[in-house]
């Protein structure tokens, strides 16, 4: 399950990157949710809200880092659900860290590719919903385990 949602989610991330690049130019705003959400296409060097852009190489090792610990924690996995959510953290992490790795402006330094603009507050991108909807379902998880009575 875990290996299933991590390159079911890569392969959306990066076939959602390349239609981006292809159909968007920098600049340009398509408006999909009136102000809500739009198509921006954005070269982000940093983290969320372009937090510290000029360290990028920070963020490669880091993603790195998290790419290689959660299959760790998937083999400790103790339900299906748990994996597939950690295969999803895995999907976003392995997406963006490709960006950082081989795109443009070199190795370790690439920009990582962002086209979804939530009403000018951030612009992401699918690894960044894969982050997100896994953390949630991660906290949900956790939260709803059930007590084992020893």
């Amino acid at each position: 399950m875990w290996a299933g949602a991590s390159v079911l989610g890569v392969a959306v991330d990066f076939a959602s990157k390349e239609w981006a690049l292809g159909a968007l130019s920098t600049g340009q705003k398509i408006p999909l949710l009136g102000s809500l959400l739009s198509l921006e296409l954005v070269f982000n060097a940093g983290a969320a809200f372009s937090f510290l852009s000029s360290h990028t190489w920070v963020f490669t090792v880091l993603a790195a880092l998290a790419c290689l610990i959660i299959p760790f924690f998937v083999r400790r996995a103790h339900s299906g659900e748990l994996a597939c959510a950690l295969g999803l953290l895995e999907a976003g992490a392995l997406g963006n860290l490709l960006d950082r790795l081989f795109r443009y402006p070199g190795f370790g330094e690439g920009h990582v590719v962002d086209f979804l603009n939530y009403g000018n507050f951030f612009v992401g991108n699918v690894a960044d919903i894969a982050i997100v909807a896994a953390v949630v379902w991660l906290a949900l998880i956790e939260l709803t385990k059930k007590e084992v009575k020893k």
